[in-house]
C-alpha cells in the first residue's frame, strides 16, 4: 500500500504523540509493506514518516526544489537529515527555488503515487499548496483521504 502524508507543519509539540497514534491507526489497517510518500517537511510529513519507518515501512521523498533544505530553520535540520538519510527513494523536483509553485508541483507529484491519502488537518481552508487544497485536489482525483486530528491536536 502507498500512503501520501499532507498536513500542518506548525503542530504544538504536545500534541504530536495524539497525531503520531492516529497516523499509526491508520497505518495499522494495511498489512505490510507499507510505503510513505513525503515531502519531509517539519511537523505532520516528518511525523508520518517516523511512524511509517517504525511499523517497518519504507518512506519516499520528493523534495519541492533544490533548495528545500537550506529553507528549513537550524533546529530542524537534524531530525530531517535523519528521517532523508533513512528513505529508500529521494527525488528532487527540477526546481531551484521552494516557495508555493514548488509546494504545489511536490504535492501533486505525491498525489499521482498514491493509493491513500492522510491529512493531519484541522479542517480549516488555507492557502495555494497547503493541507485543504491538497485534500481537495486528492478527493477530485479519487484518491481516499483519511483525515487524523484527534482532540487534543492544536497548530501553533
Amino acid at each position: 500500500m502507498r500512503v501520501g502524508i499532507t498536513g500542518h507543519s506548525n503542530l504544538v509539540p504536545t500534541c504530536v504523540p495524539l497525531v503520531r497514534q492516529g497516523i499509526l491507526n491508520v497505518l495499522g489497517q494495511f498489512p505490510p509493506p507499507v510505503v510513505g510518500v513525503t515531502c519531509l517537511a517539519p511537523g505532520a510529513d516528518q511525523v508520518f514518516a517516523r511512524a511509517v519507518l517504525d511499523v517497518g515501512g519504507a518512506v519516499e521523498v520528493v523534495l519541492p526544489a533544490l533548495d528545500y533544505r537550506d529553507k528549513l530553520k537550524p533546529h530542524q535540520v537534524d531530525e530531517y537529515d535523519e528521517l532523508r538519510s533513512r528513505a529508500t527513494v529521494v527525488s528532487v523536483l527540477p526546481l531551484q527555488y521552494s516557495g508555493r509553485n514548488a509546494y504545489v508541483a511536490a504535492n501533486q507529484r505525491m498525489l499521482a503515487s498514491v493509493e491513500l491519502l492522510i491529512a493531519v488537518w484541522d479542517g480549516q481552508p488555507g492557502g495555494r499548496g497547503g493541507t485543504a487544497e491538497v485534500v481537495e485536489e486528492a478527493q477530485a482525483s479519487g484518491v481516499p483521504v483519511e483525515v487524523v486530528w484527534p482532540d487534543g491536536a492544536k497548530r501553533g
